[in-house]
């Protein structure tokens, strides 16, 4: 069993904490509103009345806090007690921070891996859960057996900043499909359906596009768009048309407007004949 401490408790942490609990892993739990660890101290967790306090007998610290600033400044009074020590960073936040703390982490003899939890609090521990981690690679290889009781784990590389990328790419990926959702809503409003309504159909037309989403990943990643189906003409067409029925609804057409822009300077370029995917070359950085 390995020594851990959980250093914020807010609902990742509480997750977090609770799950190397049933595990049977000695757990210690630090917050800066100490009355969050109660409910943990049933459990079994020995609450710390400082975050020095936590760290001094832990094989291993995991940090949950609020952002990366919070971590800072937890952390650093601590150099010396963390010196020899593991940390696993699972803050929500940019890979240049990760990167920065990593580097702090390294003048300080603190090992030192960032990762990204892709999972909502309430499934950390089950097969829903897989969180992606970077950083160094030998404290992954030695914790990764208790890393696996959190969710899948995955180690993208000693860069620390690669388990933040991914977190954001992904997420990137959630918010347009949102922005998606919230535009068809709106639309069947004026028609007056109700969300629920809405929403029951976009579900099943979605889950339905999904396989379509490796296709495209192929051509992006080859670089050939050749297509004789869904090509950037037609598609460009029917965005067309969907923008200029929205505003006649009396619905903004912002969220969409931005995708169609691609399209149309993909269609400038003479791509008019290649795939729909061919549009992520307007992304392509240093294009």
């Amino acid at each position: 069993m390995t020594n851990v401490t959980v250093l914020g408790l807010g609902n990742l942490g509480q997750a977090l904490a609770a799950t190397l609990l049933t595990a049977g892993h000695p757990t210690t739990v630090w917050n800066r509103s100490p009355e969050k660890a109660a409910g943990l101290a049933g459990r079994g967790a020995v609450p710390a009345a400082s975050a020095a306090g936590a760290v001094a007998t832990a094989d291993l610290v995991v940090v949950a806090l609020l952002d990366y600033p919070t971590v800072h400044d937890v952390l650093e009074p601590l150099a010396g007690a963390l010196s020899g020590r593991t940390v696993v960073n699972l803050t929500s936040g940019t890979p240049e921070q990760a990167r920065t703390l990593a580097a702090w982490a390294e003048r300080n003899g603190v090992r030192y891996l960032d990762g990204a939890v892709m999972a909502v609090p309430q499934t950390v521990g089950t097969p829903e859960a897989f969180l992606f981690y970077s950083g160094s690679a030998q404290a992954y290889e030695e914790h990764r057996d208790l890393l696996a009781l959190l969710g899948e784990p995955r180690h993208l590389g000693e860069d620390p900043g690669l388990a933040l990328l991914q977190d954001i790419a992904l997420l990137s990926g959630m918010y347009g499909m949102f922005a998606g959702h919230f535009q068809a809503v709106a639309l069947g409003w004026t028609a007056g359906l109700s969300a629920v309504e809405v929403t029951a159909q976009l579900v099943r037309w979605l889950t339905a596009l999904l396989p379509a989403l490796p296709h495209f990943a192929a051509e992006m990643d080859s670089r050939d768009y050749t297509t004789e189906t869904s090509n950037l003409a037609i598609n460009a067409t029917g965005l067309g048309n969907i923008l200029a029925a929205t505003e006649r609804q009396g619905v903004p057409a912002g969220l969409l407007a931005p995708l169609q822009e691609l399209f149309l300077r993909q269609l400038d370029a003479g791509h008019a004949a290649a795939s729909l995917s061919r549009a992520v070359e307007e992304l392509r950085a240093g294009a």
